[in-house]
């Protein structure tokens, strides 16, 4: 069985939050939106078909925990949970959280504006805060 390893563009393009039994979750450098990107620590899995159904009823409990947290430190109206991998292959979900004034609204975030760079700092007091609650 190969041994997980993180995809370096996901690596690239956030900053890591913390470890929960199955996933490993980041945020993504995108200050538009408070965004968590939880991927499940399976070397081999692309699809969520991919997961025994053990790690599938985990991967939804840490999506709900995830999204809660996320709600509740950044105050949105809406959450949008969605896995693609078009870009990158590896399985990962995403999680942003949106209000009605964000400048992509009401379309995805993807590809609506340039992604916007946190603060200098900022990046890291909210994953450090998401961590601190994901525990």
């Amino acid at each position: 069985m190969a041994e997980f390893a993180l995809d370096p563009q996901i690596a690239a393009d956030s900053y890591p939050v913390t470890e929960l039994k199955l996933c490993t979750v980041r945020l993504q450098r995108d200050a538009n939106y408070p965004w968590l990107v939880l991927v499940p620590k399976r070397a081999d899995a692309v699809e969520i078909v991919d997961l025994d159904p053990a790690n599938r009823t985990m991967l939804l409990d840490e999506i709900v925990k995830a999204s809660a947290v996320l709600r509740d430190t950044v105050k949105c109206d809406k959450l949008n949970v969605a896995s693609f991998g078009n870009a990158v292959r590896q399985m990962h979900i995403h999680v942003i959280a949106r209000t009605f004034t964000d400048p992509g609204w009401p379309k995805p975030p993807w590809g609506v504006v340039p992604p916007k760079a946190y603060a200098p700092g900022a990046a890291e007091a909210l994953a450090a805060k998401l961590a601190q609650r994901l525990k």
